[in-house]
């Protein structure tokens, strides 16, 4: 059945006398998930921060615990909140820093001038900014939320810079790790090259990398240690992705969003029999590497 055109009103909250900051706040916190940022529970609300006034929102992802400082404005976003916003993830990240942090800054209106601000500030800072519209519809009021600047993804040096960046070899990973742990990186080369012959290992000094025709091609990195190695798969999170990793009982550490790579730590003994899957998932972020 084709569905009838239908005009919403835009309704500005800040002139508005019967909805304030307040009522915004409530309806977030009683499902926070309407912000588009994932499926995020509410930690705090009108969060006391010392010298410095109260958090709106503080909000948190179930599975990777990654906590979102969230300061509301109605009207137009200006100097003020953006800084409130900053002073307030930075005094959360130093009282909690077990956990990863994003700043949150929503407006009704996020002026261009503004967000090249905000911009200047994204890379250093992890920080999203969302606007807000709201639409009369039939009788009732909707909220709708827009993400118009997201939170820069910043990955390990790679393509033109990564050539320059403290080049090593196998016998300084072997004494930073171990020789068990740098022939798990070469069985997963294996693995990578049963669907590209011509990638190959680069050793960098803080990770080992993957390369193509001399030039850097990091969809998955490695970080051996001792008795096991750290495989980075360069993968947004999803819920087919977890399903696979739980499926199959990978030893999964925590999802970094700000980097957008899954983390598994991987055995020896783990490689052999659960090579198929580490395989498919590499595939996976390959795909989307050549995409």
């Amino acid at each position: 059945m084709k569905l009838e055109f239908f005009k919403p009103k835009r309704i500005v909250l800040k002139s508005h006398p019967d909805y304030s900051e307040k009522w915004v706040q409530s309806i977030i916190a009683e499902d926070p998930t309407m912000l588009g940022l994932g499926d995020l529970v509410l930690r705090d609300q009108e969060r006391m921060q010392p010298r410095a006034g109260r958090l709106d929102l503080l909000l948190q992802d179930e599975e990777t615990k990654r906590r979102y400082e969230v300061e509301l404005q109605l009207g137009t976003i200006d100097e003020q909140h953006i800084i409130r916003t900053i002073e307030y993830w930075d005094i959360e990240r130093k009282r909690y820093p077990q956990y990863d942090h994003c700043a949150v800054i929503i407006a009704e209106d996020v002026t261009s001038r503004f967000l090249n601000v905000i911009g200047l500030f994204n890379g250093q800072i992890p920080i999203i900014a969302i606007q807000m519209q709201a639409f009369e519809i039939d009788g009732r009021l909707t909220l709708v939320f827009s993400k118009i600047l997201d939170e820069l993804q910043q990955g390990y040096v790679d393509a033109d810079e990564d050539a320059q960046v403290a080049p090593t070899d196998r016998a300084y990973w072997e004494a930073r790790a171990s020789k068990q742990t740098l022939s798990i990186a070469y069985e997963l080369l294996l693995i990578v090259n049963e669907f590209d012959e011509e990638i190959e290992l680069k050793y960098n000094k803080f990770y080992i990398g993957l390369s193509k025709n001399r030039q850097a091609f990091n969809f998955i990195t490695f970080r051996p240690k001792k008795t096991r190695l750290n495989l980075e798969i360069k993968l947004p999170k999803s819920d087919e992705i977890d399903a696979i990793i739980e499926e199959h009982e990978l030893d999964a550490l925590e999802y970094r969003s700000r980097w957008g790579q899954y983390n598994i730590s991987i055995s020896e003994d783990e490689i052999r029999h659960k090579r198929d899957t580490i395989k498919r998932l590499a595939f996976l972020a390959y795909e989307l590497r050549t995409a």
